[in-house]
């Protein structure tokens, strides 16, 4: 029953004996280097988080305070709405966390996975922001509102300045992150918003044109609405154990089998760990087990540089996976 022994082995490494042991110490000193890059840019990432709440929770009681001075309605759905992305943006901060979590015994992978479900969660929030605005245009189609000139325009204005800064200071570590990008597209969605306050107000009060108002608000929904839905697809694959966006399994075969001493892959699976961690295992076939630690440092090696950082190979000798599976002439 050697051919079972093998499918299962992914999961019991210490099987190996002490080869595959000894290599995986060493797969870990080498990583270093990874896990020092990583918490960098969590650090990094955390800061960015932290002052986007404060300007953001800051620029939700201006922008109430001037709803309530001015009697306008429109800067208090938008301060509502601010207020979800405040929300968002704190939830983003836990997935950054839960992203890093560590290991226990009932969770071997830590709390990473929640982080696709908060990206989830994020995607979810954003249709119903989405949805908030449709009806309030359409609504605003029957029922046209004065918009309250200046006092509305500025501060909007100071809108787009704070949301602006925040999704530009996001938009430059989303590619690595799922979850960034939903704060990012959250933080573009409030700078579109603002940008449409100010365009509506100026036309508004050159033309007395209040139709402007409800057009805007369609536009940005449906802007919200396509870059949302990529977000969502995205989330959903994640959380089914999909493979990542950006890999591809035949070329990663493809580049394992090309390594010198690797005879046959099979059995490879790739899922996320989290929204910045993936995971791999597979089975590969070679010569003879004299080969077997220079093998594995070698595909280690190219799958680090191709991203993935979570690898189990199985490694078994050509005698034996043709023992096992019949298929060798």
């Amino acid at each position: 029953m050697e051919q079972e022994h093998h499918h299962h082995d992914h999961d019991h490494e210490h099987e190996h004996g002490h080869h595959e042991h000894h290599h995986d110490h060493e797969h870990h000193d080498h990583h270093g280097l990874h896990h020092h890059h990583h918490a960098h840019a969590i650090e990094k990432l955390s800061t960015i988080y932290i002052v986007a709440v404060a300007l953001n929770l800051a620029f939700v009681i201006v922008e109430t305070v001037a709803g309530f001075v001015g009697n306008s309605l429109g800067l208090l759905s938008d301060a509502g709405h601010n207020l979800s992305d405040v929300f968002s943006l704190l939830l983003a901060m836990v997935a950054l966390k839960l992203a890093s979590s560590h290991a226990t015994k009932r969770f071997t992978y830590g709390h990473r996975k929640a982080s696709v479900l908060i990206s989830l969660l994020n995607a979810i929030i954003l249709l119903v922001a989405v949805g908030a605005i449709v009806v309030e245009s359409v609504e605003k189609f029957f029922n046209p509102t004065e918009v309250n000139g200046t006092l509305i325009i500025w501060t909007a204005a100071v809108g787009i300045v704070i949301n602006g800064v925040t999704a530009w200071a996001l938009s430059r570590q989303q590619k690595h992150d799922i979850n960034t990008r939903g704060a990012f597209l959250h933080m573009l969605a409030d700078t579109l918003v603002s940008v449409g306050v100010v365009v509506s107000g100026v036309v508004i009060h050159y033309t007395g044109w209040w139709v402007v108002d409800p057009i805007i608000g369609l536009v940005i929904a449906v802007v919200i609405l396509v870059s949302t839905w990529e977000l969502l697809s995205e989330s959903l694959r994640m959380s089914t154990d999909a493979v990542p966006e950006g890999f591809d399994v035949d070329d990663i075969k493809q580049h394992i089998e090309q390594t010198e001493g690797v005879l046959n892959v099979h059995h490879l699976h790739i899922w996320p760990i989290s929204t910045t961690e993936t995971a791999l295992t597979c089975h590969i076939v070679i010569p003879e087990a004299t080969m077997l630690e220079e093998v594995t440092d070698r595909v280690k090696h190219l799958l680090d540089e191709l991203g993935i950082h979570h690898s189990t190979l199985e490694l078994e000798t050509r005698s034996s996976h043709c023992h096992d599976h019949d298929c060798c002439k």
